[in-house]
């Protein structure tokens, strides 16, 4: 009688068991589809083990100073997901496709600068987390329905939680990490956005995808600062996208690399085989208008806050405000060599009140001052006059130099 009580008892673990995981099965399928209804164009599941195969990287990578500073500041929370999660057991990742061609024609009126196609459209940070929170509530119903003992409970993160985006997506089968540190997705390539949820709610996880690249090193050569070390990590202080983020003075080395584009970088994803002819155009909000991502270069110069926040608000190349922008926007203007912009260069070199503008703008002076290197020359040797700013005056000497050179030159070419 004991042998058949514990055979029957077994069989009911196993029945139950089953039954589990069925209902789990059940419920994954219909977040699947719930999560295509509310406009994910990819979702996958991954278990919430700790990342262990992340900490020597993350480690090197700070102890090097390859860190933006834009990232989660605790290593131990980025790879061990129960730190800030009580008993984390799934990880559901999303990715959103964005456009990557602009359905406008770019006028050829003014000079233009350019916003790296991420930043296009509405801030990527709400589209993401409008879904996310539409899932969440969509999974709470079914708990409702399945009249569940246990909380469920959720932790929505977009780029800005603990977590590594890319590792997340990459463990929950949505794509491969390229030798970029980009997520690259069979079907839209690297043009996606990423989110994820981590949950209590134990689902089936989905296999993760091999890498990809094979022997390609497109990316790496092509990157213009040598950021990228090639095994899909990076030197994030070397690459263009953080250079034209940081509030101070760009180091020289960047300028002329980032030619017109004065918020983010494109180009290892534009040379990325996986990217060939990848242009999605699924959410409307992500559809960039013409003159904010392709802006006039010399109106930035005098943007008041309000201007600013009207054009450029809603984006997330907004993020870290004005001086920025307009910073990369005076380099832009001496990259493309637009000497009618000297004017409104000079006002910001004798007006503004904030050393970095300034500093920036001496630097174009003397870029885009060579055709007329006496005039500018005198106005420049006025300003070492008058410049307070140990900050400012570091960019104004070696632009007096450079006229001094060019005025040389030419009386040389003269006897």
């Amino acid at each position: 009688m004991l042998t058949y009580n514990r055979g029957r008892e077994k069989a009911e673990k196993q029945m139950l068991s089953g039954q589990k995981r069925v209902a789990s099965m059940s419920l994954k399928e219909k977040i699947i589809a719930e999560s295509k209804r509310i406009g994910i164009d990819k979702i996958g599941f991954a278990s919430a083990e700790p990342f262990l195969v992340l900490e020597p990287s993350l480690r090197e990578q700070k102890a090097k100073g390859h860190t933006s500073g834009f990232e989660h500041p605790v290593i131990e929370e980025r790879i061990y997901p129960e730190r800030t999660f009580e008993n984390p057991q799934t990880i559901i990742a999303i990715a959103l496709a964005y456009p990557t061609k602009i359905k406008e024609k770019v006028p050829r009126d003014e000079k233009r600068g350019m916003f790296a196609r991420a930043s296009w459209g509405i801030d990527y940070h709400d589209i993401l987390r409008e879904r996310l929170d539409r899932l969440i509530a969509f999974i709470k119903e079914q708990a409702q329905t399945m009249e569940e003992q246990v909380e469920w409970r959720f932790a929505p993160q977009v780029d800005t939680g603990e977590l590594v985006d890319v590792a997340a997506a990459q463990r929950a089968g949505l794509g491969f990490i390229g030798r970029n540190g980009l997520l690259i997705t069979e079907e839209f390539g690297s043009f996606v956005y990423l989110g994820e949820i981590v949950t209590n709610i134990s689902l089936e996880p989905d296999e993760e995808v091999p890498f990809g690249c094979g022997d390609c090193m497109r990316c790496v050569t092509a990157c213009p600062t040598k950021a990228l070390l090639g095994d899909g990590r990076m030197n994030a202080q070397r690459c263009l996208s953080y250079q034209t983020q940081t509030k101070g003075m760009m180091p020289e080395e960047y300028r002329k690399k980032m030619h017109n584009v004065i918020y983010g970088c494109d180009i290892c994803q534009l040379v990325c085989p996986y990217n060939r002819g990848k242009d999605f155009h699924f959410h409307q909000e992500m559809e960039p208008e013409v003159d904010t991502v392709y802006p006039k270069l010399q109106p930035m110069l005098s943007l008041s806050n309000k201007a600013f926040k009207e054009q450029f608000g809603h984006l997330s190349g907004s993020w870290r405000g004005k001086k920025p922008l307009q910073r990369n926007a005076i380099i832009a203007l001496a990259n493309v060599g637009d000497r009618s912009a000297l004017p409104a260069i000079w006002r910001c070199a004798t007006e503004d009140v904030r050393p970095v503008i300034r500093g920036t703008a001496y630097w174009a002076i003397g870029q885009l001052g060579v055709k007329e290197p006496e005039m500018w020359l005198e106005r420049l040797q006025r300003c070492a006059e008058l410049e307070p700013e140990e900050e400012a005056l570091q960019e104004l000497q070696p632009a007096i130099e450079r006229l001094q050179a060019v005025i040389t030159k030419k009386q040389e070419k003269e006897l």
